[in-house]
């Protein structure tokens, strides 16, 4: 594995408000470890051992925690944003740092153990120019459309308000891992918004419908995207690792305060008696005493404690 990898995390994660107004998403922690910790692990086990991280969101909670990536036995380099230039922009912008004719693109949101040295080799010995790693179609989101020689012959949006595309088997759910070549960003402006999905890759469909591929797998993923999914995602990790459930740095807990399926950030204050279900406590919140809360984010803005309400639905 000689590929470099772009892990993309500058977005705004917006549909983890509040807490994404304290954290990047990559920055959170999962199972006692951050998320781009977690991912940055991955990619070295793969053999990966230069990786360029994009940012624009709350750059510092991510640059803090891995820092040049000597920690992880990695060369890590930062590519900055001044303005989110999204799936197409952001490698656009960052392949003078990642320097290579082909590289691997990770979202920064997603857990996943694929193969990344198989994707890499079939990538090469297809000669694609990308190559996606899917699984099997999900309706709560946008499907890809294959051959059952695993050729990308369209892309399907899900309409709001319907439950999208049913699973039939020329359908597929891109999991945020992929290996490109550098040729697919040419003329792409590193200096504007683009897309891949949405963008740029129907074009590349439409005009080589070879040259776009799936690699098929059924390994696991965990996609965070609402407070609900990251809180889920964090409590099977526990459990799974058979870990604690996350408890950040200088945390402090009345004895008598009443705790379960709750993810503490750092700096947290519980007073006596109070007590906390299914909820994410972020960083320097103080939970009054007797206070009771449950299904919900904690989340200190200004002087005030915010209390957001999970959604009824994770999607």
């Amino acid at each position: 594995m000689n590929l470099p990898a772009l892990v993309l995390t500058a977005g705004l994660a917006t549909r983890l408000q509040p807490l994404s107004s304290v954290r990047a998403k990559a920055a959170l922690p999962v199972g006692g470890e951050a998320l781009v910790s977690r991912i940055l692990r991955w990619l070295h086990a793969a053999g990966v051992r230069r990786v360029v991280l994009n940012l624009h969101h709350q750059p510092a909670s991510i640059t803090r925690i891995v820092g040049d990536g000597s920690a992880f036995g990695l060369s890590v380099r930062y590519s900055w944003e001044p303005e989110i230039l999204g799936s197409a922009g952001g490698p656009a912008r960052a392949m003078p740092l990642l320097a290579s004719d082909r590289f691997l693109i990770v979202n920064g949101d997603t857990l996943t153990d694929v193969d990344l040295r198989a994707l890499a080799a079939r990538h090469v010995d297809t000669n694609a120019l990308v190559t996606m790693a899917v699984v099997d179609a999900d309706p709560r989101y946008n499907a890809i459309v294959a051959n059952e020689a695993g050729i990308v012959t369209g892309f399907s949006k899900r309409e709001p308000g319907t439950s999208g595309t049913p699973g039939t088997s020329g359908t597929f759910h891109f999991i945020g891992v992929q290996a490109v070549n550098a040729s697919v960003f040419a003329g792409v402006s590193g200096d504007t918004k683009s897309e891949t999905v949405h963008g740029i890759y129907p074009a590349l469909v439409a005009a080589r419908t070879s040259r776009v591929r799936i690699f098929h797998t059924t390994k696991e993923f965990h996609d965070i995207g609402s407070p609900r999914d990251y809180l889920q995602t964090a409590l099977a990790f526990a459990r799974r690792e058979n870990k604690p459930v996350d408890r950040g740095r200088d945390c402090v807990v009345a004895a008598d305060a009443r705790i379960a399926d709750t993810v503490l950030w750092d700096r947290v204050h519980v007073g006596a008696g109070a007590n906390l279900s299914h909820c994410v406590v972020a960083d320097d919140v103080s939970v009054p005493a007797g206070a009771a809360y449950s299904d919900c984010s904690l989340v200190m803005r200004g002087r005030e404690m915010i209390v957001a309400p999970f959604s009824p639905s994770n999607r």
